[in-house]
């Protein structure tokens, strides 16, 4: 059996954080290197993009992936970004691929003035596997975000009779869901938002895993929504306690506001259930769904709510043109990544459980936590260890095995693809 390099990323911040792939093994047994490799070196590819690319992102290149990805040079490494979090299933799935082939050879692009065969079977499936009775399919994850936001605005003057231009909604305090102008208008995190003035009106934030703090903003009769990541993963994964989704709810009843559940990264599977907020048996208003929900082969988004919610929205006010790309076959095939999804969320408990009990062994005066639920799992290393050392001692190629981690503050994170096994490394 090969032992696969993990790439690794260079940061000068002290945490990582990250996902594992639930679904499938089929990736696992490609060859240590493959033909065809183009005829470039890793470290030309950075100097290109360096020269003739926005600079606002560090990068490790990659070439080829299926499963496991190769970089440039043919080097194995396990990919516990995984996209974070939209090829849970690993890279370029054999059957969700062919689908999306033999659709984009068949029909190029209609707008929403045509019926395709896709669309509404696709709805169908997916508004009955969620318990909602509508669906609005956009094709980004923050798109999702900007929909459900144009939703509770609309519910709020025609429903909840909100003076014109006075509904607002409600953020937890470190939120990320995106990096337009509404998202970042959202935002605790400067670097999101400095340099971007005016931000959009009518958002205000109230701290996490608060539900005083929450239930104090919702006296404010204007108040139409609450939009809540049940897991914050770009703040580091951080959980909400127990029961403060089941309070959420409640509240929101009580208060006649919207619960808008933002599970683009942490829906189908990812914590071990379908949905992150299904640990409590809570059903939100809005359920905004995106990454995993197409495999991570084309962008798909998707924001779920009932017909008292659905009846806001009138022809004209809200489309997306790409949507309705009869490429959206993969939509279909997306069903097919949907129902795997279902059935590895027991694998992804079990190699979540595993991997929590082997990152505990971590000395624990260099990495005192280890959090997480499901396959999105986070360590905090202690701040008085320079953490560009430790990054620097991953990437020495002595060591053999090289981790490509995400980092945020002073949390690294695991977000590995759902169908790792790790007795195959064994």
């Amino acid at each position: 059996m090969f032992k696969p390099h993990l790439l690794a990323v260079v940061s000068r911040c002290n945490s990582f954080f990250g996902c594992v792939d639930i679904c499938c093994n089929w990736g696992n047994s490609a060859p240590r290197t493959l033909k065809g490799l183009k005829s470039v070196t890793s470290e030309q590819v950075f100097e290109r993009e360096q020269k003739y690319g926005a600079h606002n992102y560090h990068h490790c290149s990659a070439y080829r992936a299926k499963g496991v990805s190769l970089d440039m040079e043919g080097k194995r490494y396990f990919d516990f970004l995984s996209a974070y979090s939209a090829v849970n299933q690993g890279h370029c799935h054999p059957k969700i691929v062919n689908t999306m082939v033999e659709q984009a050879q068949r029909l190029t692009l209609t707008s929403r003035a045509f019926y395709t065969d896709v669309l509404g079977e696709y709805e169908e499936f997916l508004t009955k596997l969620f318990n909602y009775d509508k669906v609005l399919p956009m094709n980004t994850g923050v798109e999702g975000g900007e929909t459900a936001c144009k939703i509770a605005r609309c519910w709020a003057y025609m429903k909840k009779k909100v003076p014109e231009n006075q509904a607002k909604i409600i953020f937890a305090e470190n939120n990320f869901w995106g990096r337009t102008l509404s998202a970042i208008s959202a935002s605790t995190d400067p670097m999101s938002y400095d340099e971007l003035r005016p931000y959009m009106p009518g958002f205000e934030i109230v701290k996490y895993n608060d539900t005083a703090a929450l239930e104090k903003a919702f006296q404010d009769p204007n108040v139409c929504a609450y939009m809540v990541e049940p897991i914050q993963g770009e703040a580091g994964v951080v959980a909400l306690d127990a029961g403060y989704l089941t309070e959420v709810r409640e509240l929101c009843t009580k208060y006649n506001v919207l619960f808008i559940a933002d599970e683009v990264q942490t829906g189908l599977a990812r914590t071990g259930r379908m949905l992150a907020v299904d640990h409590e048996d809570v059903k939100p208003d809005l359920l905004i769904l995106g990454k995993a929900l197409s495999g991570g082969l084309y962008p798909v988004s998707a924001v779920l709510r009932d017909d008292h919610i659905m009846d806001c929205i009138q022809p004209g006010l809200h489309t997306a043109m790409d949507v309705m790309d009869p490429r959206m076959r993969i939509l279909a095939a997306s069903r097919y990544y949907v129902r795997v999804a279902r059935e590895r969320c027991e694998n992804a408990q079990i190699q979540a459980t595993y991997l929590r009990k082997e990152l505990n062994t971590l000395p624990k005066d260099v990495v005192p936590v280890v959090r997480g639920k499901g396959l999105l799992n986070a360590i905090v290393i202690n701040k008085k260890f320079d953490a560009w050392d430790v990054c620097l001692n991953l990437c020495k190629p002595t060591h053999g095995d090289i981790i490509r981690f995400a980092t945020t503050g002073h949390h690294r994170g695991t977000d590995p693809r759902m169908c790792q096994y790790y007795q195959k490394y064994h």
